[in-house]
């Protein structure tokens, strides 16, 4: 990490926050922070393990760590 406000240290975060608010927080208004929580908890669950990256191959951030964990080599 370089330091305090340099972005490319966060950019995983700014790009899952710039995705999350393109596709819920743009496409609705909510009546109450409850409501937006529990939508949040459920995008989260939904971008984790459902929404499909083609960096990924086709696969989830689930999915893909799982693979790519069956595919490291065993030191031995």
């Amino acid at each position: 990490m370089s330091g305090k406000g340099n972005c490319l240290d966060n950019s995983m975060m700014e790009n899952f926050f710039g995705l999350m608010k393109n596709e819920l927080l743009s496409l609705q208004e909510w009546d109450s922070a409850g409501q937006f929580a529990k939508k949040l908890v459920k995008y989260i669950k939904y971008f984790n393990h459902d929404r499909i990256r083609l960096r990924q191959n086709g696969k989830s951030p689930v999915q893909y760590r799982a693979f790519s964990i069956l595919r490291m080599p065993v030191n031995q």
